[in-house]
Formats: structure tokens, C-alpha cells, sequence
């Protein structure tokens, strides 16, 4: 039988989402057994818990606890004439409730049981499906292993970065997909060596393994600096928003938000291959990007045309910092909410296609917003979960 301590580590695991079944089925029985309630968290441990399980449907949440929490007080008031130590059990008997409530209804959430078979993920969770479609949600600064259904091992988390293992098969492709919330950013190492680091706002879809033979293909919506492994006898194709980027060993960045106009690719090192879904991979047509270039892709129009740019604009997100040169203003609102997770009300109509020149580093929101106060005279207002500029 676990103890305390091992307990309360698995409910930490748990409300994080890291708990296996027979984990789940551990903590329950636990505090099944009478001689254990003496042993449930402190109230602040129990109200710690609750603020860190996935938010779900509001009026269903409020309806399940309200009924956990009248339950127990009712217990508990009809024993107000009990001997003290029979009032303490049931203290904790009042409390048990609440928290097996907490851990009973997170369990059918996971097991898509309630919420019309629906799991409720915070919006701001970084998240990975796997193959057969489960979703974990991932720590920034977890550290863990990672395994398939048959529990086999496929990568390792090392804080905002997940490895995975080094192998090549012939059997089917088996897909995952790591997804990164505004405000956030992760960095993973695929199975052949390539490192993507992914900005906020950013999702990548990709093979567990490579299969020997066949072309590397990913596919990419958001803003993604890729740093491709070599193989010449297998192209790594990347596919953002219907236009296609061929590359056998290269550094690029790629920008593909759906809200955007245009998909951007931007060549550090190497060379690359544009194409789109319709016009298909035809060497002699296809746009050849040189280092120092930039590939943009009108969706609409279907066409691609390069231009000259300093690279390091493009790439600054990668080391926090924002450097924006000859932007509407629009669209540096865009790149605000991406990064720092907020929502922006333009009042100022005229200002939005305005150009504006700024470098912004790691520091807050508010900050940011002072400095285009004091450079350009823009208005702001801070309004609890949206910032309205007047």
C-alpha cells in the first residue's frame, strides 16, 4: 500500500494529466479505506488540485461541485454532537467527498465519458496526440518519457523539448502531433535528427519514424524554424497551407497562420524547393530560393515570388526577441497576440494599416505597450482579458 507522500505525487500527476489507469484506480482505493482518510490532503491541498484540473463546461463543473460540496456539509452538520474524535473523521469524510468527487469526475473526463464524449484541454495547454489518437498535455519543464499503446518508448521530454528516438522502419507511417498554444513555444528533435522549433500559435504534424525509402513529409500551420537533417536519398518535404517546401539538408523559416494572407518561407542556409499542392513538384518550374531570400505564397492568387531580406528579422522570435520592420500595424497586433497570449480591440481604425519599425526583447506586455505609447502616441486600455487601443 502506497503512503501519503506517493499518493499525493500520483494526484499531482494525476490533475496534470500524467496518470496512467491502474495510477488512477490506486489513488481511489486509497482513500477507500477507512483507516487512509485520516490521510487526505489539507483543505489548501484539496483547493491547490482543483485550481490545476482542466477547465470543462462552467455550469457543469459548478453544478457536480455544488452538489459534492452540499453532500459533505450535510454529513458533516449532522454530526455536530458527535465525540471530537468522531467529528474528525468526519472532517475528513466531508473532504474525501470533495476530493474523490475532483478525482472521480476528472477520471470520466479522461475516459470520454462525460461532455458528450468530449475531452475538455485548457486552451493554453501545449498538447501532443498520439497514433491512435489519445492527447497528452505536456510541462514545459516536464521531463519524462514518453510510450506507444504497446509501451514502447518514442521520445524524451528535456523541458520545452521532446527527442525522439532514432529509428527507421518499413512498416506503415504512424503520426503524431505536437501543438503550441499562443503565449508558449517548444522546440522537438524528430526521428532523423531534425531539429523544429515551433513558435506560439504553432502546430506540427509528423511520422513517429521514417520509413526507409520514402520522402520525409511533415506538415506545418503556424511559424516553424527548421533545422533539416541531411539525407540525400530522402527529400524532407514540408507541407504549409497547400504550398509544399522541398529541401534535402537546409535552415529555414517557415510562417503559415491560417489568418494570414501569405505563407512566407525564409532561407538561411542551404537551398529549398517551392511549389504548391496544384502545381506539384516539377524541378524545372518549381521557385529555387537562395540563402538570403524569401518565398512568399499568395493562397488566393497561387503564386510565389522571392525577394531579398535580412534573415535575422525572421528569425529573432526564436531567441524572444520581436523585430518588426515596415509592418502595418495589423499585423504587429497579430505577432502581440501570438506571443503573449492577449486579445486586441483596434478602435483606431486608421492606424491598422499604418506602418510602424520596432524591436521588442523578452520583456511584458505592458511594458511593450508603453513604448509604442511613448514612440508613436498609441492609446491603450487594459481591459481584464482584452487590451482596446482608442
Amino acid at each position: 500500500m502506497k503512503d501519503k507522500q506517493q499518493i499525493n505525487h500520483l494526484l499531482n500527476k494525476y490533475v496534470k494529466g500524467e496518470c496512467d489507469e491502474k495510477e488512477i484506480e490506486e489513488v481511489i482505493a486509497f482513500f477507500g479505506q477507512k483507516e487512509n482518510l485520516g490521510k487526505m490532503p489539507s483543505v489548501d491541498e484539496v483547493l491547490s488540485y482543483l485550481e490545476e484540473v482542466p477547465k470543462m463546461n462552467d455550469a457543469v463543473a459548478d453544478s457536480i461541485f455544488d452538489e459534492i460540496m452540499a453532500s459533505s456539509k450535510q454529513i458533516a452538520s449532522q454530526k455536530t454532537n458527535q465525540p471530537k474524535k468522531q467529528k474528525n473523521i468526519f472532517r475528513y469524510v466531508s473532504i474525501a467527498a470533495v476530493f474523490i468527487g475532483i478525482v472521480t469526475m476528472t477520471y470520466f473526463i479522461s475516459k470520454n465519458t462525460l461532455f458528450n464524449n468530449t475531452v475538455v484541454i485548457p486552451q493554453d495547454a501545449i498538447t501532443l496526440e498520439l497514433e491512435d489518437g489519445s492527447i497528452k498535455v505536456l510541462d514545459q519543464h516536464g521531463n519524462e518519457k514518453v510510450t506507444d499503446k504497446h509501451g514502447n518508448v518514442l521520445l524524451q521530454q528535456q523541458g520545452n523539448q521532446l527527442v525522439y528516438e532514432k529509428v527507421e522502419t518499413n512498416e506503415t507511417l504512424a503520426y503524431n502531433t505536437l501543438t503550441v498554444p499562443y503565449g508558449k513555444r517548444m522546440n522537438i528533435v524528430l526521428s532523423d535528427g531534425t531539429m523544429a522549433h515551433l513558435n506560439a500559435g504553432t502546430s506540427i504534424k509528423y511520422p513517429v519514424h521514417f520509413i526507409k525509402g520514402k520522402d520525409r513529409r511533415v506538415f506545418i500551420t503556424g511559424e516553424a524554424y527548421l533545422d533539416v537533417a541531411k539525407d540525400t536519398e530522402h527529400p524532407f518535404i514540408v507541407n504549409a497551407n497547400s504550398l509544399n517546401i522541398r529541401v534535402l539538408g537546409t535552415h529555414f523559416n517557415v510562417s503559415a497562420y491560417p489568418e494570414d494572407e501569405n505563407t512566407e518561407v525564409v532561407l538561411v542556409e542551404g537551398s529549398v524547393s517551392l511549389y504548391s499542392d496544384s502545381d506539384g513538384h516539377h524541378p524545372e518550374k518549381n521557385i529555387l530560393l537562395e540563402p538570403g531570400f524569401k518565398g512568399s505564397f499568395d493562397r488566393i492568387q497561387n503564386s510565389i515570388h522571392k525577394n531579398e531580406v535580412d534573415t535575422n528579422i525572421y528569425t529573432s522570435w526564436i531567441d524572444g526577441k520581436m523585430i518588426f520592420r515596415n509592418m502595418t500595424f495589423e499585423n504587429i497586433l497579430k505577432k502581440l497576440e501570438r506571443n503573449y497570449n492577449v486579445v486586441f480591440i483596434n478602435h483606431n481604425t486608421h492606424l491598422a494599416k499604418k506602418v510602424f519599425n520596432a524591436n521588442f526583447g523578452k520583456e511584458p506586455i505592458e511594458r511593450v505597450l508603453q513604448e509604442l505609447k511613448t514612440n508613436y502616441g498609441i492609446k491603450y486600455t487594459i481591459n481584464k482579458d482584452s487590451i482596446i487601443i482608442e
